[in-house]
């Protein structure tokens, strides 16, 4: 009995493993049809595990420019609303969002949604590219994409 418990429980997992396997991110920013990374500029690097003084960066830059539309990458579920900084001086860009959709659970920092729940399709608008150079000017402007588990979301891209 025990084995067959262990048995189905490595057969979920493995469904897990492989439902992600294959997830490659559809178009994430408008203008940007490649989901082609931030580099380095001024302000740092925008690959996973850049340094970030003290600590590493946990996620993947996607460029965007402000005010461009931010487009489902998959089909999802819009999980909830996010708050990314919490500080007064970053309010223009402290919005975001938790997706969930091919096995993946995802947070996209610096988007101002349309709505906080509900499904979407690939290719739909969840939302606009908020202001990044009214807090950092200079930097590469930039979708944030981590995923929920903090692993390294580049696989995907």
């Amino acid at each position: 009995m025990k084995m067959m418990k262990n048995v189905a429980l490595l057969a979920a997992l493995l469904a897990l493993v492989c439902v992600c396997e294959g997830v490659t991110f559809g178009q994430l920013c408008q203008g940007n049809p490649n989901n082609n990374p931030r580099l380095s500029d001024p302000l740092g690097a925008g690959h996973y595990g850049a340094p970030r003084g003290s600590r590493t960066h946990q996620g993947l830059d996607i460029i965007c420019n402000d005010g461009s539309e931010i487009y489902a990458p998959f089909d999802l579920t819009i999980t909830r609303g996010l708050v990314v900084y919490n500080d007064p001086t970053k309010a223009a860009i402290d919005r975001g969002l938790v997706i969930s959709g091919e096995g993946l659970c995802v947070k996209l920092f610096y988007v101002e949604p349309d709505r906080t729940s509900g499904s979407v399709s690939k290719g739909q608008r969840l939302g606009v590219m908020m202001p990044m150079q009214s807090v950092y000017p200079g930097i590469t402007s930039h979708v944030h994409v981590e995923l929920c588990n903090k692993q390294n979301p580049t696989q995907y891209f």
